[in-house]
């Protein structure tokens, strides 16, 4: 007989407390399901038609068109009856600040043997914190498509050296991973040569960081150079004797006020009411390039215009129950995910509700779009980190009652877990998960993405679906829980 340790038994009972924790049996009033009836394709078309439109300009961070979304936004909010939570009507002000590079002075030069090459500062886009002055500093070419190469990265290997890379199409599928593996380790700087894949973002544009959280890490430099490309074309993979020399200024830091736009659905039972759900996206986007020819903006669509107009949906359906749901439900939109999560994050640092008394966060990311890379998307959705909690079973039984299958992503289900405003909530302790349709799409971070390529009827599905998960967890007796018997929340659980 096989000897079970002790700790076997712990986390096998840990895992049957978790799968025993699943949503009870949920039935559906004819109120609820009037209400469900009420997210349609057309009004969801007719918002993302204007916010994913020319004139808000890509919804860049920060920008006049994102200002005029997030008015929009609010204007729905307060037409669905949402209670304000902001210190600004519906607005959560943030004090921020832009970082804009600066080019005086600018050199990069790169070094092998007899070889070199000298890049223009018109050749580059440079998100750097700091002045850098490297001089000879020794260069270490990752090679993206090799996933093997990707894996096998150590912080010994990079650490202190210049690494550069090629941002292409063959390397596309492992960037993810890349960006894992880059995260353990402190290079001096990152040079990207831009390669074959379309859609650069646009060169040298602003940046957003919280002047109460000094902006951190390696200067990063994008190239879009023949002789950048040709000189990492003629290098072995690894430390290869290459050297380069890079002097950058100081960015300069000039403050902006941002904002979260927040809505209440306020609770009905006397006690539970204090307790409270989130609904979240994001409203911002790329914004547009500053030249060149043919169309320039990054409407954005589907990311995350759709996760927006969702959001905007819901609640206006939510709000027409007579019968509340026991528990709050808190529509959210969120400033600068594309800047690196940066609104999500100052909301998990400056709450309006309580986190201890937050519940839950089910956040929206490119929900329109059924054209995904791996094929067409219909009537289906994943959920990431989807055995990291029990709220993603309020989700799947949800989806059955709707038509909607809930599924486990087999590669996207952990990647994409970090990549999208759901992290910040969950390392504040917050059971968070991101529910998407296509994780990787035509279009993607490129100015085709618009709203005339959305599959409306199948969003207007699966928001039915996401609606009715969130009414199941605000009229749970219990709230969701971490799984501890998966080593991947040890971080989350508080």
């Amino acid at each position: 007989m096989h000897k079970i340790s002790f700790r076997a038994l712990a986390i096998f009972a840990c895992l049957c407390a978790f799968l025993d924790s699943k949503p009870a049996k949920f039935v559906v009033t004819p109120e609820v399901q009037a209400a469900l009836d009420e997210i349609r394709p057309d009004p969801l078309r007719g918002d993302l038609s204007f916010l994913a439109s020319d004139l808000l300009e890509g919804r860049g961070t920060p920008s006049r068109g994102l200002d005029i979304a997030a008015e929009y936004i609010a204007a729905q909010f307060r037409a669905a009856g949402l209670e304000p939570l902001g210190d600004d009507g519906y607005f959560q002000t943030a004090s921020m600040a832009v970082l804009r590079p600066d080019l005086t002075g600018f050199d990069l030069k790169l070094v092998h043997g007899d070889r070199s090459a000298s890049i223009n500062p018109s050749e580059v886009s440079i998100q750097a914190n700091v002045a850098v002055d490297l001089n000879n500093a020794p260069l270490f070419k990752l090679d993206l498509s090799d996933l093997a190469q990707v894996q096998a990265l150590t912080p010994e290997q990079v650490d202190g050296k210049v690494l550069m890379m090629e941002r292409s199409r063959a390397g596309m599928r492992n960037s993810r991973v890349a960006t894992q593996k880059l995260n353990q380790t402190k290079p001096a700087a990152i040079i990207t040569v831009a390669g074959s894949t379309p859609g650069e973002p646009p060169s040298n544009q602003p940046r957003l960081i919280d002047p109460d959280r000094p902006a951190s890490g390696p200067a990063r430099i994008a190239v879009a150079s023949d002789a950048a490309r040709a000189f990492y074309a003629s290098l072995k993979p690894g430390a290869n004797g290459a050297t380069v020399s890079i002097h950058i200024a100081a960015p300069v830091q000039t403050p902006v006020r941002l904002h979260n736009v927040i809505g209440l659905l306020r609770g009905s039972d006397p006690e539970l009411k204090d307790t409270a759900l989130l609904l979240t996206a994001h409203y911002d986007h790329l914004g547009e390039r500053p030249a060149g020819p043919g169309d320039r903006i990054y409407n954005g669509a589907d990311d995350d215009g759709s996760g927006t107009v969702s959001v905007i949906e819901i609640a206006r359906a939510l709000s027409t129950l007579k019968q509340r749901p026991r528990r709050s439900i808190i529509f959210m939109t969120f400033f600068g995910e594309e800047q690196g999560l940066v609104g999500s994050t100052y909301y998990a640092r400056h709450p309006v509700w309580p986190i201890a008394k937050t519940l839950a966060d089910l956040n929206l990311e490119q929900v329109g779009r059924t054209d995904s890379s791996e094929g067409p998307q219909l009537n289906n959705a994943s959920v990431t980190g989807f055995d990291y909690s029990d709220l993603t079973e309020y989700v799947r039984a949800a989806g059955e009652l709707t038509g909607i299958r809930i599924y486990k992503h087999p590669r996207n289900d952990d990647l994409y877990f970090a990549a999208s405003d759901n992290l910040p909530l969950a390392q504040a302790g917050v059971p968070a998960h991101t529910l998407c349709v296509a994780y990787e799409f035509p279009d993607y971070h490129a100015v085709g993405d618009e709203w005339q390529k959305i599959d409306y009827a199948n969003m207007a599905k699966v928001d039915r679906a996401v609606a009715l998960a969130v009414v199941m967890l605000a009229s749970s007796d219990e709230p969701p829980h971490w799984n501890a018997a998966n080593p991947r929340t040890a971080p989350f659980r508080k």
